[in-house]
């Protein structure tokens, strides 16, 4: 091949024989069925058959295999010129359906495995009974409200052990004031903030803690008090008032367990008792109340996500929808989700080596994203879904479909370009792949140049 050639691989024409061999290809370029339109066409094939092209799967990883993968099926025909006689007589004329090169931005993605559902659960513990010592008991109360899909447990209810008389039912949403269970017919409301009832709150008492519980009463309705940081004879009239309605006695205080605190509404997940027992452990668990996605992102992908990113998501039935990212954890290796017991538990050192190392080399980033129209998600309440991370953006840019590229048979890849009724294959260099599309530049390629793809 001369330097005059150079960029272009072959051509055949439609009138060669059959056995004629590929011939150096100068001269401009037209669309094959010669109007220049570049519209895809289907052109006839010969009596011999036609090279099958096999279409591949769009994802940045294996995009390139697939290429090869498709490419050595047409260097294994002889349409780069490295075939037997035999091979070149059965080469068609042109290729089964043409593209053309378009200009446009192109969006590179990695694709991880998601799941749909309402993010982490964490426990509600029942408080210590009466039976505690007095130094536990405070020390025993539930920690901070947590956000929601935290992990941090949380008590509630009276600190003497009583029967259970009411649970919510698995699902079911629990808002400000509404039970969070009932204990001997008493109500363990529902209180947002970040302070837990730590002690015995009552006139002379101030603190976050009591001005949490002067919010939350005013947001309920009640009146006739300042919320500020200090429990004063006002207050301690709308906490009695408030309690009639609780069905607990009105003793104008609140003690550790009469309320259960959080940062916001939950959704039950599972009740972990049921009426007649009694009050002991894990009441229920909970999560947050809006539908989220959770991937595990492999630490060499932590790049990918930053909060404020926009994911494009992929349901079960094919849909998608757009998510943000909202939530960016700490890396964990997988070996080590399960808890610390499962280190403990191993037998011999050498396990607990060859798990470090597994464990290092499978890390991973826990992701939470947050769907912007949640109505797309029609029904769905727990579901697997693939997550696009976008990894570069190329803008302004020549492209053709991925099914488009030939590898060479001595590297480098190049695309049949269609020339009014012969073709030829032209030599390209490749950028971003993304959307089913491959960036390419190269020697006569331009916006508009017609080139080969399967049907």
């Amino acid at each position: 091949m001369t330097s005059q050639d150079e960029g272009i691989v072959a051509r055949r024409s439609a009138e060669d024989p059959a056995g004629a061999e590929l011939e150096p290809l100068g001269g401009d370029l037209t669309s094959f069925d010669g109007g220049g339109s570049g519209d895809v066409v289907e052109p006839r094939s010969p009596a011999g058959g036609h090279r099958r092209r096999r279409r591949a799967r769009i994802t940045l990883i294996v995009a390139c295999a697939a290429v090869a993968a498709a490419a050595a099926g047409g260097a294994a025909a002889g349409v780069f010129g490295g075939g037997s006689d035999n091979a070149a007589t059965s080469a068609p004329s042109g290729p089964p359906a043409t593209a053309k090169v378009q200009r446009t931005t192109l969006t590179s993605s990695q694709t991880m495995d998601g799941q749909l559902g309402y993010g982490d659960t964490s426990a509600v513990q029942a408080p210590p009974s009466s039976g505690s010592s007095s130094g536990s008991s405070s020390g025993s109360a539930r920690s901070g409200g947590p956000t929601q899909g935290g992990g941090s447990t949380q008590s509630g209810g009276s600190t003497s052990a009583g029967i259970v008389t009411w649970m919510p039912s698995d699902g079911d949403t629990i808002t400000r004031g509404e039970p969070v269970y009932k204990v001997d017919q008493e109500t363990v409301p529902l209180l947002y903030g970040s302070v837990p009832l730590y002690r015995t709150l009552k006139s002379g008492s101030s603190g976050s803690d009591v001005k949490m519980l002067e919010q939350n009463l005013h947001a309920l309705g009640y009146r006739g008090f300042t919320v500020d940081d200090s429990y004063d004879a006002n207050t301690a009239a709308a906490v009695e008032t408030w309690q009639g309605k609780l069905g607990r006695p009105k003793t104008g205080e609140v003690q550790v367990g009469d309320a259960v605190v959080t940062s916001g509404a939950r959704r039950v997940a599972k009740a972990g008792l049921s009426i007649g027992d009694t009050l002991s452990g894990q009441v229920l668990t909970w999560t947050g109340t809006d539908r989220v996605i959770s991937v595990d992102l492999p630490v060499q992908y932590a790049d990918l996500a930053r909060k404020g990113g926009q994911s494009t998501v992929t349901l079960p039935d094919n849909t998608t929808v757009t998510a943000v990212v909202t939530d960016i954890g700490t890396p964990t290796s997988a070996n080590n989700s399960g808890g610390s017991d499962s280190g403990s538990s191993s037998a011999g050192g050498s396990s607990g080596s060859a798990d470090s190392d597994s464990g290092s080399s499978n890390a991973t980033i826990p992701v939470e994203l947050r769907v912007t129209d949640t109505k797309k998600l029609g029904t769905y309440q727990a579901a697997s879904v693939s997550v696009d991370f976008a990894s570069e953006t190329r803008q302004n840019v020549l492209a053709v479909p991925i099914s488009a590229l030939f590898a060479l048979p001595h590297g480098g890849y190049a695309v049949e370009v269609v020339t009014g009724t012969k073709t030829e294959y032209r030599t390209v260099r490749l950028g971003v792949f993304g959307n089913g599309m491959v960036e390419v530049s190269g020697a006569g390629i331009t916006a508009g140049t017609v080139v080969g793809v399967p049907k």
